[in-house]
C-alpha cells in the first residue's frame, strides 16, 4: 500500500464528510501502482475485498484517453452503482480516489466528485 500523505489523507476525508455526511462508506486513495485505504465508517467491516476493487479502480487510468469527447467534454469521474450502494471514482493526473457512500441523490455524486477533483489536484504526488 502506498505511504500515508496524512494532509491529503485529512483533507480528502473531511470534504467527503461534508459532501455526503453519514452516507459516507469508505474512502480509498490510489495510484496507478498501489493503493491506500483512508476510511471505512464503523457499521461496515473490512476484509480482502477492497483490493480488487482498488485494481479495477486503478485501471481508469489506462482508460481516461478513451472518453475524449468533444460533445460529452472532459472526463470527470465514474460512478458505479450496486445493490447496497455506489462508488464514485476521480482521477486527477497520476492519482485518485474512490469513495463509497449509500444512496445519494445525483447532484451530490456531482458535488462530491468536484470536491474530491479539486483536493487531488492540489496535491502533488
Amino acid at each position: 500500500m502506498t505511504h500515508p500523505d496524512t494532509d491529503l489523507d485529512e483533507e480528502l476525508l473531511s470534504a467527503c464528510r461534508t459532501m455526503v455526511g453519514d452516507e459516507l462508506r469508505s474512502l480509498t486513495y490510489f495510484t496507478a501502482d498501489d493503493y491506500r485505504f483512508i476510511y471505512l465508517r464503523d457499521d461496515l467491516s473490512h476484509d480482502d475485498s477492497i483490493a480488487p476493487i482498488a485494481r479495477n479502480e486503478r485501471m481508469g487510468f489506462a482508460s481516461q484517453g478513451t472518453y475524449e469527447d468533444p460533445e460529452l467534454g472532459d472526463y470527470r469521474a465514474t460512478i458505479r452503482v450496486f445493490t447496497n450502494g455506489y462508488l464514485t471514482r476521480v482521477i486527477v493526473d497520476d492519482h485518485g480516489a474512490f469513495v463509497t457512500t449509500d444512496e445519494l441523490k445525483i447532484e451530490r455524486f456531482r458535488e462530491l466528485a468536484q470536491a474530491v477533483e479539486e483536493i487531488l489536484a492540489d496535491f502533488e504526488t
